[in-house]
């Protein structure tokens, strides 16, 4: 596990936060046709998901994939920088576009794979009801404290949260207050150690952690909706990769992504 340091909004207030970075197995046919190895660089949303989809297709094949997990936002700019890549997951339409525009996937084996819904999570205990109504008073509740999620600059889940607070009208009250981390999933540490009193996250990551709860949940027609796109990465040599995009497109695959909370992806507006 690689320590990063999550922005915490203002300065004076940081907090160090995790990207996750582990080796899993994939594959669907036989073990011999499947002999070279698949490099994910995913959202760090999908961890839980791909790590589970890896296992049954190592199991199944015998094929090793490593998997790599962060900000879309990050894992764009490796792939921009030459950083060896087969697939790549983006929690967002817009850092695929940005790597389809410099032609850097395959753009035939783009595929919009999954959706996820926007909530606010606190710590498991917290009795603070967010007030999620237009014009509503989630600053104020809020008190000294911050609200955790990705830097709306670049990390998906922030881009997200800035819109839906901009339509119920708080994101100039609550902006100040925001605690900017790196990736959803250090946005999801910082509540759950009880760093911060609420965070934005997605429903898949409120799921998979003991130490927070949801308290409420943004009108889907607050913010676009959140899609996830998967491609072959254009530099890939790996004779296995687009086998495993397959398996995670599948019915099989699709029934671990449902296993963790993920949508089929809805329409792009």
């Amino acid at each position: 596990m690689m320590a990063k340091r999550a922005n915490m909004g203002r300065r004076g207030f940081t907090s160090a936060v995790s990207a996750l970075v582990l080796g899993v197995g994939i594959a669907l046919c036989a073990p011999a046709a499947m002999a070279q190895d698949v490099l994910v660089l995913a959202a760090a949303s999908t961890k839980n998901a791909v790590d589970k989809l890896a296992a049954q297709f190592k199991a199944k094949t015998g094929a090793s994939v490593t998997s790599s997990f962060a900000a879309s936002s990050a894992l764009a700019k490796q792939i921009e920088n030459g950083a060896p890549a087969d697939i790549f997951i983006s929690a967002d339409l817009d850092w695929m576009d940005y790597l389809q525009q410099r032609n850097l996937i395959r753009t035939d084996s783009r595929v919009s794979l999954l959706g996820n819904e926007l909530v606010v999570v606190v710590p498991k205990g917290s009795k603070l009801k967010p007030d999620l109504a237009k014009g509503g008073k989630l600053a104020d509740q809020l008190g000294d404290g911050r609200l955790a999620t990705g830097d709306p600059s670049n990390v998906p889940v922030g881009k997200y949260a800035k819109a839906a607070l901009e339509k119920l009208e708080q994101w100039t009250a609550v902006e100040p207050k925001l605690a900017r981390a790196d990736s959803v999933r250090a946005a999801l540490v910082l509540v759950s150690r009880g760093e911060v009193p609420l965070g934005i996250v997605y429903r898949t990551d409120a799921a998979i952690d003991p130490g927070v709860e949801v308290a409420a949940t943004f009108p889907p027609d607050s913010y676009p909706p959140v899609i996830y796109p998967a491609a072959l990465v254009a530099a890939s040599k790996s004779t296995a990769a687009a086998t495993f995009l397959d398996y995670m497109k599948s019915p099989d695959g699709m029934a671990v992504w449902k296993e963790f909370g993920f949508v089929p992806a809805p329409k792009a507006p």
